[in-house]
């Protein structure tokens, strides 16, 4: 894969006549700021609803847990505070005091190392958190079914999908505020995700020397459960502060049990869910690997990792809360200084830190408004190198078969509006003709008619989106190796570019670049068919390309012709696709 600088560069070929459809393309976004009132071709910046869930035909908005964990709370502490009244509950309480045992010495307090790491994980979960809602308002439902059907989803903060009318993927995403997502702006998941990825490797990088430092210093004997007895350390310790007579604490030598217990999954259970069901979104790696596809489908995927997101909320609040209540000075102390004993020292330094991550939230949204296309540089150099490992895997056919078809498949993207277009559709595509040509042997230009002459293959995959939906279809066409070998792409060729029929929402042709290498590749077509059926107009006829290495955006739609080239850093903004030069997305979408 080239550098990006190389990818830049212009060669000096002297002055030479530019193809229509190279001039029909867009220059991208202009350097500098983002206008929120020009993002997306001015797309409306819509809100959400509040939270709900549903439980069996009818959908419960949240905002009711509040004032009902509040009543459930008071009703708790009168119970926990009737019991502590009776001998057999005092008699446990006395045989369970909450903390099981005094550790080694090497596990006593707070190590140097730990605590920068403490912090560390706090600043890289502020952008992780706030960049994934961002992403998750893109399409705001979650499912359990790898089929995205609309009503199927158990939670949602959008309004149900119309009835009445052609409702995309893309109306569907919400706007945030700026002070929450990472820009805010709808439908802005191209810069989101650089940001989520960036820190997602900062915060793994930080997980693994954790995990090293851990085990190699015995300190992980403060975090493991290694008797039974937590458990019921665990409900005495529960009790204790339900009932307002809390245990005594003592964090410095040993956590209670239950403390013990919300560390343990925190650390061993949460944080590698969070790392797993991220990468099982990644269509490179559900198509490849089988239980993936099967059965911890992207959907079921996403509703984990969001679990997992609201155990890290959860679990920060409570953390916090304690913190403050249990002893604010010395736990402060503790994971600050490192040091067991009151003084101030250790709130001067929580303000310290406290003070870098709300200077730090504050600045990451207007950092991202006014350069974008650093973002997505920075973002590119740091994180491309480990995308670029998933293009290498191989997706098998046959991980599906006709039962699991999607009853609905989620359109995206305006229709062509073109009279062009419009009378190839009027006339069934009869007057179409597919342009191959660039660096080529033998270019050329291949009527519907002669596409279907061709061979044929039929694929039954799951479309990955960009923005979480997914469905599983039955496409049919031609294989791209077969139209590889028809016109000879000349040595030197790195990517087929693939234009469209339709303008993308700030102008110009859509297009994007592919690796010549994915072209070859058995699961790769130009599908003119979609669940045995001629390919409709809002999916894309007459013509859609089907790479299944590679997310829901790369694959074009109403395709018209065919480019094999060399470099892309002439074509549209030079950064591989529509989306890349217009809303800064990855060129790289295999994850």
């Amino acid at each position: 894969m080239p550098s990006e600088q190389e990818q830049l560069r212009v060669a000096d070929e002297g002055p030479h006549e530019r193809d229509p459809i190279h001039i029909a393309l867009s220059a991208g976004a202009p350097p500098g700021e983002i206008d929120p009132a020009d993002w997306g071709g001015g797309i409306p910046q819509t809100n959400g609803v509040a939270p709900r869930i549903r439980l069996g035909s009818r959908w419960v908005n949240l905002l009711w847990l509040v004032p009902l964990s509040v009543a459930l709370l008071i009703v708790l502490v009168a119970v926990a505070k009737g019991l502590r009244d009776q001998p057999a509950i005092e008699a446990f309480v006395r045989r369970h005091p909450g903390t099981l045992r005094s550790p080694q010495r090497s596990a006593i307090g707070i190590p140097a190392w730990a605590r920068w790491q403490h912090f560390f994980n706090l600043f890289f979960l502020m952008f992780i958190v706030r960049s994934g809602l961002q992403i998750l308002a893109d399409h705001p439902r979650l499912y359990l079914d790898r089929n995205s059907t609309p009503g199927r989803d158990w939670f949602r903060f959008q309004r149900p999908v119309p009835a009445d009318r052609v409702w995309t993927a893309k109306e569907d995403s919400v706007r945030l505020p700026g002070w929450l997502g990472i820009p805010g702006l709808r439908h802005s998941i191209g810069l989101a995700r650089w940001w989520h990825f960036v820190f997602d490797l900062f915060w793994l990088a930080n997980g693994v020397v954790f995990y090293v430092l851990l085990f190699d210093s015995g300190h992980w004997r403060r975090l493991v459960p290694l008797s039974w007895e937590v458990f019921p350390n665990a409900g005495s310790v529960l009790l204790q502060y339900l009932s307002l007579n809390w245990p005594q604490d003592n964090g410095w030598v040993a956590y209670n049990g239950l403390q013990l217990l919300a560390y343990f999954v925190t650390v061993f259970v949460a944080a590698p869910l969070a790392l797993a069901s991220g990468l099982l979104q990644s269509p490179a790696i559900s198509n490849r690997v089988r239980f993936a596809g099967r059965r911890l489908n992207h959907q079921v995927a996403r509703t984990i990792h969001f679990s997992v997101l609201c155990w890290f909320l959860g679990f920060t609040f409570m953390h916090t809360a304690m913190i403050f209540t249990t002893g604010l000075l010395p736990n402060l102390n503790h994971i600050d200084l490192g040091r067991n004993g009151g003084g101030w020292g250790g709130f001067a330094v929580y303000l310290g830190w406290m003070a870098i991550v709300v200077i730090a939230w504050w600045a990451a949204t207007p950092l991202t408004l006014r350069h974008p296309r650093l973002v997505q540089r920075v973002g590119n150099a740091i994180t491309g190198p480990v995308q670029g490992l998933f293009e290498h895997l191989d997706p098998r056919p046959g991980e599906f078969e006709e039962r699991d078809i999607a009853p609905h498949l989620w359109p995206n993207g305006k229709m062509p509006e073109t009279e062009q277009y419009e009378q190839m559709a009027r006339d069934e595509f009869a007057s179409y003709r597919l342009r191959v040509f660039g660096s080529v042997e033998r270019p050329c230009e291949l009527s519907l008619a002669e596409l279907r002459a061709l061979p044929r293959q039929e694929q039954i995959t799951a479309h990955h989106c960009i923005q979480g939906w997914s469905g599983v279809a039955k496409w049919a066409g031609v294989p791209l190796r077969d139209l590889c070998a028809r016109v000879g792409p000349k040595p030197g060729v790195r990517y087929a570019v693939f234009y469209s029929f339709v303008e993308g929402p700030d102008g110009g042709l859509y297009y994007d670049a592919h690796l010549i290498e994915h072209m070859y590749h058995r699961l790769t077509i130009l599908a003119y068919e979609l669940n045995n059926e001629p390919l409709g107009l809002v999916h894309g006829a007459p013509l859609r390309l089907r790479n299944e290495v590679e997310l829901g955006f790369k694959l074009v739609k109403w395709v018209q012709a065919v480019e094999f080239v060399e470099s892309f850093a002439e074509i549209g903004g030079g950064h591989g696709g529509y989306n890349a030069d217009h809303e800064f997305f990855g060129y790289r979408a295999g994850i």
